[in-house]
């Protein structure tokens, strides 16, 4: 039996502050279609809790708890810097998406978030996509992230990837005096749907870039549009090259003593969610020397993507939003040198603070 309170911290990675509880952990089945999902709502002190649904062939349902637990933790902490009024909230479906997803599935699963009442809204992430967005929505109201013709925000790795971008800006400009990747060398790990799209801004802005990733296709793809692009044959090879930016945009954990060690970058900047393996990298990390810019701030740009959709989507709009995250990096970098601490504890810092400040305000009561 799986104990969602007795969880440890190194059961469920990072936890900091006083922002560690979680609200509401809701198991979802239907043995028909085949349905196994968690819904995580960490807090919803800010607005209702918004987060990607992750399609995944977990190992063990502790596994998939343990990272429903995270990421929505995340992504409590992505929405408050993001200046969105919204809670974090997450789901993972166990299963493997290329074999298991089906109408019947998806709209099983609509059916429970929709139970909820609107305290969380679901969107895509890994093994999502938009298309699946518009079949939960079949069966929920409480759905973001859909297609274009269905007026939603389409692929949310457009401004995702534009957000990184405006934090590698802002890294640029705190580590080397100016806001661009204009002549550095950048390596990026990860060209999939994020990653892909990051490499071309660094190459508009004229970066070096180097990549890798596990799928081939995925690096033919890129070659074809970016023939320019250096391949390395690993991540291993990527993160001992000699590179300014190391650019995480895979999957999480990227950031571990061994990776730390071994990087000649001086700036960490990726799309991909909880990089830092375990708690402490973030000191690591500055010890060496190397500016982190916090994930869940710099790649909070798809958020603000699929957010926008709930009062009507506008990509102006959006995308004037997203601009600011070159804004809020330099923000924290610079009250991470005032306080004299790492960026990742500046930004949980100032996150915590607009959720409890904010949070109290929202309790004033109405009178309905």
């Amino acid at each position: 039996m799986t104990d969602v309170f007795g969880l440890s911290h190194k059961d469920t990675g990072p936890v900091t502050g006083g922002q560690a509880r979680h609200e509401q952990v809701v198991f979802c089945s239907d043995e028909r279609s085949g349905l196994h999902a968690i819904i995580a709502i960490h807090n919803t002190a800010l607005g209702p809790g918004l987060g990607g649904t992750r399609f995944y062939p977990y190992e063990s349902e502790q596994a998939a708890l343990a990272d429903v637990l995270n990421l929505s933790r995340a992504m409590a902490y992505k929405n408050a810097l993001a200046g969105l009024d919204l809670g974090g909230g997450k789901a993972v479906i166990i299963g493997d998406p290329a074999t298991d997803k089906s109408e019947a599935l998806l709209r099983a699963y609509g059916r429970f978030v929709q139970s909820l009442g609107g305290r969380y809204y679901t969107a895509c992430d890994v093994g999502t996509y938009s298309e699946d967005m518009d079949i939960v929505a079949r069966e929920c109201s409480y759905v973001t992230g859909r297609t274009l013709a269905n007026g939603g925000a389409g692929d949310s790795s457009i401004l995702t990837a534009l957000g990184v971008f405006q934090g590698m800006r802002a890294a640029a400009e705190h580590t080397y005096g100016t806001p661009t990747l204009r002549g550095r060398r950048v390596g990026v790990e990860g060209v999939g749907k994020v990653g892909h799209r990051l490499v071309g801004h660094l190459i508009e802005d004229g970066a070096e870039v180097v990549v890798c990733d596990v799928s081939e296709r995925a690096v033919e793809r890129l070659r074809r549009i970016h023939p320019q692009v250096e391949v390395v044959a690993d991540r291993l090879e990527l993160t001992a090259a000699d590179v300014d930016v190391y650019a995480p945009c895979a999957l999480g954990g990227a950031l571990d003593d061994e990776t730390v060690a071994r990087l000649r970058a001086a700036i960490v900047c990726g799309g991909a969610n909880n990089q830092l393996a375990h708690p402490g990298v973030e000191k690591q990390l500055a010890d060496r020397g190397i500016l982190y810019a916090p994930d869940y701030v710099v790649n909070s740009g798809g958020v603000i993507q699929v957010a926008d959709e709930i009062r009507g989507f506008n990509m102006e709009r959006a995308q004037a939003k997203a601009t600011q995250i070159y804004d809020t990096t330099l923000k924290i970098f610079s009250s991470a040198a005032e306080d004299g601490v790492p960026p990742a504890v500046a930004a949980d810092r100032l996150a915590e603070r607009r959720m409890s400040e904010v949070g109290r305000i929202r309790g004033i009561w109405l009178g309905h």
